[in-house]
């Protein structure tokens, strides 16, 4: 079993045993301080101990195992120097795993920066788009992979990439992909790794079979556990929002997505997601769709417009509660409520990331009071449920600043959807802007470039140039460059991804 280590007090990341060069990346990006889980682990990753790190998301997880990745790989502290050299043509060095592309194209995205910096390179694998780029990237002699299991083992079966060579493989959202069915194909994949390398896994909660690959896979772990999935969010505030009907929901949640901030509706089908989006788009709030029946081109298309403030409102099935990373999501709302507890703690997770404040929205009809009362206890979720609707000044409050309406033929990405006949009641939000209830998000700092260089990264088979900062805070584009009302935030949240960016 996994030894219990307790966290070590908060220290700079020299002092927790990062390389200069990484360090020196880091603070050009603004990232100064860590977080608690890269507090806890790295002393023990950097030395090349197995790691079991548990930590909810938005915790900092993904930056926590990217800089022992790279500095182990690049040689770059001591216990790396048996693992240093060239990497060979379809025999890369390091691994991670991850359960959803979008997902796996944001690691790669923070781990570029570093492996830049340190002469490294990074690619993707993942399924839904052809094969033949991630190959050619494969074949050029990429040093890490970042992958999802279904395409890798395509590749591997096809004798197209090895990992005879891995030297450090990273199982992210190992809890997830036990729940979707993953657990065989990672085994496979790990039985593939060789025996005495170091494996590092992160996961919100050890359960579903994920215990399963700690005892056959990490070697005499240490266990670090910081700010679990089942821990309260103390930025983040619940409400309970009763209904009395179908129609009185869809004025409801029309009403909370016509905010001038981003903000991120769920649903259970894809259906659901697909015909809310074209609705709120065609009532004048441009909204895109995330589920998975889009095309992978059409899933980056919606993404990059939502992470980049070019729309605001983003409807998706629970592929993003944990798929997604985008900061300043001030409002996660539930329009249908998931079916169990943990789903509703990562979609909930969608805000209230890295040190910002937010608010999550359920959204229950009188069908659903008893299932959700379930659900809220096993969560332990304490918010009292209101009877409201759109007009009612709560409901005014969470919206805040209404943006304005915009002609569906002139909404982002309107070319490439057929609008839907506006849904029945759709209304505007009751005026007035949220009241303040912290300090303001002004002065936040803006996001900044590495100095490395291009990053030698593909996403998808493509070189990607820019460098991601994933942990200055970025600027509140999303609302024309103006302080968020009601947006509190944590002391030491230097760390905040930026749009688009992971920071788990």
């Amino acid at each position: 079993m996994p030894q219990n280590t307790p966290a070590p007090t908060t220290a700079s990341f020299d002092a927790l045993g990062v390389p200069g060069l990484l360090s020196r990346s880091l603070t050009t990006r603004g990232i100064t301080a860590p977080f608690p889980i890269q507090t806890a682990t790295l002393p023990d990753t950097l030395a090349g101990r197995d790691v079991l790190g548990r930590g909810r998301t938005g915790s900092g997880k993904t930056l926590a195992f990217s800089l022992p990745l790279v500095a182990r790989l690049a040689a770059l502290v001591p216990s790396g120097e048996s693992i240093a050299g060239r990497t060979r043509p379809a025999h890369p060095r390091g691994l991670v795993l991850a359960p959803t592309r979008e997902l796996a194209t944001q690691i790669a995205e923070t781990i570029t920066p570093l492996a830049t910096a340190a002469g490294l390179s990074v690619t993707t694998i993942f399924g839904g788009v052809s094969q033949n780029r991630q190959v050619e990237a494969i074949n050029r002699g990429v040093d890490i992979v970042v992958a999802c299991p279904g395409r890798l083992e395509d590749l591997m079966g096809q004798r197209l990439i090895h990992l005879d060579r891995i030297a450090v493989t990273v199982l992210d959202e190992a809890d997830h992909m036990a729940d979707l069915g993953f657990l065989p194909g990672v085994t496979r994949i790990l039985r593939a790794t060789p025996r005495g390398t170091q494996r590092l896994l992160f996961s919100a909660t050890l359960d579903n079979g994920v215990d399963k690959l700690v005892t056959q896979f990490l070697d005499n772990p240490l266990h670090h556990s910081v700010d679990t999935a089942s821990s309260p969010v103390a930025a983040m505030e619940h409400h309970v929002f009763l209904v009395p009907s179908t129609d009185a929901k869809n004025e409801l949640v029309r009403t909370l997505a016509s905010g001038s901030a981003r903000r991120l509706l769920f649903t259970r089908t894809k259906h659901q997601a697909k015909k809310l989006a074209r609705q709120l788009t065609s009532s004048g709030v441009p909204a895109v769709e995330l589920h998975g029946n889009l095309s992978q081109n059409a899933r980056e298309r919606g993404l990059d417009a939502f992470s980049s403030g070019e729309v605001r409102v983003m409807v998706a099935t629970d592929i993003a509660a944990r798929g997604i990373h985008v900061d300043d999501v001030d409002l996660v709302v539930h329009v249908d409520p998931p079916a169990e507890h943990k789903a509703y703690l990562h979609r909930s997770g969608r805000t209230a990331r890295a040190g910002h404040g937010g608010d999550v929205v359920t959204v229950v009809l009188p069908e659903q009071r008893s299932d959700f009362r379930s659900l809220a206890r096993a969560a332990k979720i304490s918010a009292a449920p209101v009877s409201v609707t759109a007009d009612d000044p709560r409901v005014a409050e969470l919206v805040g600043e209404v943006a304005a309406v915009v002609d569906p033929q002139r909404a982002p990405l309107a070319a490439s959807r057929k609008p839907a006949p506006q849904q029945p009641g759709a209304g505007r939000a009751s005026g007035g802007s949220r009241r303040r209830r912290g300090g303001s998000a002004a002065g936040r700092a803006s996001t900044g470039t590495s100095g490395a260089g291009s990053a030698r990264t593909t996403v998808n088979g493509r070189s990607v140039g820019a460098p991601v900062n994933t942990g200055s805070a970025a600027p509140a584009a999303s609302t024309g460059g103006r302080a968020r009302p009601g947006r509190r935030r944590r002391a030491g949240a230097a760390q905040g991804a930026p749009r688009g960016a992971v920071n788990r």
